[in-house]
């Protein structure tokens, strides 16, 4: 699934991914077809680390799909792995996961945040009641400037560079919400954040530019069952996505800036093989993605080819 990205995500110094649903150490109760309930074998991972990842982040609207235990299994799932992990904790002692990372002499914080744990529709702050310490994961209680001081806290404690995943937005619709951009100027016009990587809507929305520093807004699905086959009610735009590399420069100073460019990819339902989309071998999704990811006019990209 992972072979035809595999040299571009282990290129990376570090690279990082968005884990959608909980992951089961005994590969029990998986998933089943026709069921907006979640569960994927622990195999997933392991892929995940061999293809070159360093860690990911486990903040969704599938965050609850296995209650609790579910959560605590996913994070030792990831540990067992030996992957980093940005998500809500699975103990009142650790309320939170945070990813850590450090290559070059950069030392990366990634938080994450999700718009429900109960997967409600919309932005909600319901939280389970044995679970309230949730609620310092859900974008819509803590605020962006709950976000800022999660932020703030990472480079107190030594990053040099944080990345916030927020899962947002209204599905399958290309346009940012208010809330999204809202939220995004919050937290870029702030010196704590300094990139932010959108997901949810399962296809790509726009890339915009705040105070020098990337928002993308949606990166669209990567590896993904959904497609017009396989549900009808589906567009196209489900078996597309984004990966992107932002470059990251650090002065004598200590500031570090970074750059960014992106390669837009498919996924072929056939064996769900993802493949990089290419002006030439993917005329489509190529210039439907480049499209959309630039439509707000106000993001310097370079596409990969």
């Amino acid at each position: 699934m992972f072979a035809k990205v595999k040299k571009l995500i282990s290129s990376a110094d570090i690279s990082l991914c968005h884990m959608e649903t909980p992951l089961t150490s005994t590969n029990t109760n998986l998933s089943r077809p026709g069921i907006l309930v979640f569960n994927t074998p622990h195999e997933l991972a392991d892929a995940v680390k061999s293809t070159g990842y360093e860690g990911c982040d486990f903040a969704s609207n599938h965050t609850w799909d296995m209650g609790l235990a579910g959560l605590a299994d996913t994070i030792n799932v990831f540990d067992t792995a030996g992957l980093g992990l940005a998500a809500p904790g699975a103990t009142e002692a650790s309320p939170k996961e945070t990813g850590t990372y450090e290559s070059h002499g950069v030392r990366i914080a990634h938080l994450a945040y999700t718009y429900t744990i109960y997967n409600n529709w919309g932005p909600n702050t319901d939280v389970p009641p044995e679970a309230p310490w949730l609620a310092e994961s859900l974008w819509p209680a803590v605020t962006a400037e709950g976000i800022i001081k999660d932020a703030k806290q990472a480079k107190a404690d030594g990053a040099d560079f944080v990345v916030v995943s927020m899962h947002w937005g209204q599905e399958y619709v290309a346009e940012p919400t208010a809330d999204q951009t809202s939220i995004a100027k919050a937290l870029l016009t702030s010196p704590e954040v300094d990139v932010i990587l959108g997901t949810h809507v399962h296809r790509v929305q726009p890339c915009s530019q705040i105070d020098g520093k990337y928002v993308f807004y949606g990166l669209g699905n990567f590896l993904s069952n959904q497609s017009p086959s396989v549900d009808s009610s589906l567009i196209p735009q489900t078996q597309e996505g984004i990966h992107v590399t932002v470059t990251l420069t650090k002065d004598a100073d200590g500031t570090v800036s970074s750059t960014a460019s992106y390669q837009p990819t498919k996924v072929n339902l056939a064996g769900h093989v993802i493949t990089p989309a290419t002006k030439a071998g993917n005329p489509t999704t190529y210039d439907r993605v480049t499209k959309t990811l630039e439509s707000l006019g106000d993001c310097p990209l370079t596409p990969a080819n």
